[in-house]
């Protein structure tokens, strides 16, 4: 990821927080929000996605309703060795695959994989990764039932605005 200028205000914390909660909040009604034009919010939003603070805008399925209910993770040793991306960009192109983390330890690479079940994922591992030729072993880690599953960023300011919100009864 490139480095990107960090000198946000509170007004741009306000929009990022807004929008992370609801991605499809209108222009509007963010601006009503924090009590500004809309047009000046569509500028600092231009402004964000420019200077690649905001990256995407996704929206999040339910996996079972695709038949994806098996989440696991999967420690994985390269020859690559650390530092080295080729292992870690043939994972990235397996679809399963949602995740990527080149890791400190005796493993180089952490997975994130989701599958219909444990047969689907053996199939994965015995099709798609043993196609990984610097592929040394592999550990998996079945989850059992996921507690919390968040891809959304602690936002400066926000135990601040919360507070503020309690004293207004909100």
């Amino acid at each position: 990821m490139n480095k990107i200028e960090h000198n946000l205000d509170q007004t741009d914390y306000a929009i990022l927080r807004l929008m992370q909660e609801n991605a499809r909040i209108s222009n509007a009604d963010i601006a009503r929000e924090l009590g500004m034009a809309p047009s000046a919010i569509l500028e600092r939003i231009k402004k964000l996605e420019q200077r690649e603070v905001i990256l995407h805008y996704r929206t999040k399925i339910n996996p079972v309703a695709l038949d994806q209910t098996l989440l696991s993770f999967i420690f994985i040793r390269a020859a690559d060795g650390i530092g080295c991306a080729t292992t870690g960009q043939a994972l990235a192109a397996i679809p399963e695959v949602q995740e990527v983390h080149d890791i400190a330890g005796d493993d180089g690479y952490l997975v994130k994989v989701r599958t219909a079940d444990s047969a689907a994922l053996v199939e994965l591992m015995r099709n798609s990764f043993a196609k990984i030729p610097s592929i040394i072993s592999t550990r998996t880690t079945i989850v059992l039932e996921t507690v919390k599953e968040e891809q959304q960023l602690v936002i400066p300011g926000l135990e601040e605005q919360e507070l503020a919100n309690k004293d207004k009864g909100i």
